[in-house]
């Protein structure tokens, strides 16, 4: 039996900036998503990788934001060993990989994942490894198509259809090259480490002819996409597994929406029993659902679809809530509605109030667009109270604020 690796990258606190208000209260990747952890579908992936052994969590988080979280997944999957390696400072996606290269190489594994935390997706690693072993290359990617018009905000690549073998590879390229995109899930034979090797050879070389003006210590970055995927296209070492199943990038705030949406169907189709159903003294539940067991909501709500519900949540009468995430301790009123909103931890819903979000279509999750905020999914930060029969719309609301009639003062966007 092969032996394998994983590593997750989870970059750092600097980062983020964009899932706030959110990620002002929890880091981004143990933000709860269909009911769990961001992180925790990643593993859930891997502990179906046999032959897996060890999970290396790398990034600049202190230490202490994942002992709870590592001591839980310790619990659930005991067979595989899952740590924490905290880079003293950002080294770029690649260049954390480089650096405890020690670590991974640890134990002789043949081969090893790599896999960005920020996205949701299907997470098809078994098929990835199928596919790695029918050719010579030292990584295999996983691709998706996306729409043309949303491409060039990715990484993308060309292909040749009959091997999958690349042929070129470009990051956030300016103008349209291809609708096949790379996904964020690598799967890399160790020999790669001699590649990486090789990039911080040439890094080093472009300095050394340049101004020493231009030196700086963060030139000790070495990223993956840029630095290591285009070198390994141009040497014909690069391969694609492209898949059909969902992928869902998140970085703003508004994209843990049709992440959870992703997670929960996903769900219904493989582990039903996780979900909330229709039972007589219960809440009408439409679609996929995930409630938390110590929720409780009143028999007359209507719930769903795509709506996950924290622990100790108190809805009340008449409520309506769909394609929603409602964090912890979570009060709405009578006859509340929430659509397409994430509502914070501690916030309370007053009775008859309206938090409404528009929905985004995929992969188009950004904030602004041409300086002008777009019209997105409603984000409540933690501890805010909406007062009586007050409707918000379509806005960021900072912690810690209380919304009445007149609140435009209290709006982030």
């Amino acid at each position: 039996m092969s032996q394998y690796k994983a590593i997750i990258l989870v970059g750092g606190p600097s980062r983020a900036t964009r899932f706030r208000p959110l990620s002002l209260d929890v880091p981004k990747p143990l933000f709860p998503v269909a009911g769990a952890p961001i992180i925790s579908h990643h593993l859930a992936a891997l502990s179906k990788v046999e032959g897996l052994q060890e999970v290396l969590i790398i990034g600049f988080f202190e230490d202490s934001v994942f002992t709870r979280f590592l001591e839980d997944a310790a619990n659930e999957y005991p067979h595989i060993n899952i740590r924490y390696l905290r880079e003293y400072q950002s080294l770029g996606t690649a260049g954390g990989l480089f650096h405890f290269r020690d670590e991974i190489l640890r134990g002789n594994p043949q081969q090893f994942f790599v896999m960005h935390v920020d996205i949701a997706c299907s997470f098809p690693l078994n098929e990835m490894m199928a596919a790695h072993m029918k050719h010579r290359g030292l990584c295999t990617m996983l691709s998706t198509k996306v729409p043309r018009d949303q491409a060039t905000k990715y990484g993308c690549l060309v292909a040749k259809p009959d091997t999958n073998e690349v042929l070129h590879y470009v990051e956030k390229p300016e103008t349209f090259i291809s609708d096949l995109i790379s996904c964020g899930v690598y799967l890399f034979d160790t020999a790669v480490f001699g590649e990486m090797r090789k990039a911080i050879e040439r890094k080093k070389d472009v300095h050394h002819e340049e101004s020493d003006y231009l030196w700086t210590s963060s030139d000790d970055r070495l990223r993956l996409e840029q630095d290591l995927l285009r070198p390994l296209s141009e040497s014909r070492k690069l391969y694609v597994y492209v898949t059909e199943n969902f992928w869902r990038q998140i970085k703003t705030a508004s994209s843990a929406i049709p992440a959870n949406a992703a997670y929960l169907e996903q769900c219904a189709r493989e582990n039903p029993s996780r979900l909330a159903h229709n039972k007589p003294d219960g809440p009408e539940i439409i679609g996929a659902v995930y409630i938390h067991p110590s929720a409780q909501v009143d028999p007359t709500a209507k719930i769903g679809p795509n709506v996950s519900i924290g622990s100790r949540v108190h809805i009340g009468k008449g409520v309506r809530i769909k394609d929603s995430i409602i964090l912890d301790n979570v009060q709405i009123g009578n006859a509340g509605c929430v659509l397409h909103s994430v509502i914070g931890w501690n916030s309370k819903i007053g009775a008859w109030a309206r938090v409404e979000g528009t929905p985004i279509s995929d992969h188009n999750t950004s904030m602004m667009s041409n300086g002008v905020k777009s019209q997105s999914i409603t984000i409540l930060g933690k501890e805010v109270s909406v007062m009586d029969e007050t409707i918000i719309r379509n806005c960021i609301v900072l912690p810690h604020k209380e919304l009445k009639s007149s609140f435009h003062s209290e709006i982030l966007m």
